[in-house]
């Protein structure tokens, strides 16, 4: 079953802090942005990878190749890794775009456009009890429409990142309340399946999306 949430949203409203309630002893964060964890005690729950892959629950790397490496060695040598997160991963993109901003013609978006799909169909094929959230940031288009931020044009028609989710959450910040919009509403690019929730907006929080959607594809249903 594909367990994998893709949380939508510009820098500060509340991505990255969702992390904070999940066990750090069942989670490992892939940070491909770079950035400080911003929640208390990050420092102390989130160690470093081991040479060997097999202690720690932190890697930080944009890099395609490494960030497969991770993903399977969390797949297929880490069993007690509940929650896998790929934190900020459209800065592969962009990163990669920047290194190779020098060859001309359609070759790096090719090359980039491969990249982000084979990690993407990767992402989707993690054993049932893995749950992924990926986090990237947002372009706005002239009528206030949202999507995830990519570079050209090959990845929004051809690859379409949201498409590959069943979850799809953006992040909302009103009267300092940071929250998660859990369906369309003609701006946001968001979605859920029906009865996940009854509420518009959430709490910020992964562990809290990963019980209701546990909770709901182990219902039972009278017939």
């Amino acid at each position: 079953m594909n367990n994998a949430v893709l949380i939508l949203g510009n820098s500060g409203t509340g991505k990255s802090t969702s992390i904070r309630n999940l066990p750090p002893e069942e989670t490992f964060i892939l940070n491909i942005g770079g950035k400080p964890l911003p929640f208390r005690g990050s420092s102390k729950k989130y160690k470093k990878l081991s040479p060997d892959g097999m202690e720690g629950n932190y890697y930080c790397s944009d890099n395609p190749v490494q960030i497969k490496r991770i993903i399977n060695l969390i797949d297929q040598k880490r069993p007690s890794i509940k929650y896998l997160i790929l934190d900020d991963f459209g800065f592969m993109i962009s990163n990669e775009f920047m290194r190779k901003s020098m060859i001309k013609g359609w070759d790096k978006f090719v090359e980039i456009s491969k990249d982000f799909s084979d990690i993407i169909s990767l992402v989707k094929s993690l054993r049932d009890d893995l749950f992924c959230f990926v986090t990237m940031h947002i372009d706005t288009d002239s009528q206030g429409m949202t999507k995830p931020r990519s570079v050209g044009k090959m990845i929004d028609q051809y690859v379409i990142p949201e498409a590959h989710f069943s979850y799809v959450f953006h992040t909302i910040v009103n009267d300092g309340n940071y929250r998660f919009i859990t369906n369309n509403d003609n701006f946001h690019m968001c979605k859920t399946p029906m009865g996940l929730f009854s509420e518009q907006y959430i709490d910020n929080d992964m562990l809290m999306i990963a019980n209701k959607i546990n909770e709901y594809n182990n219902e039972d249903i009278e017939m």
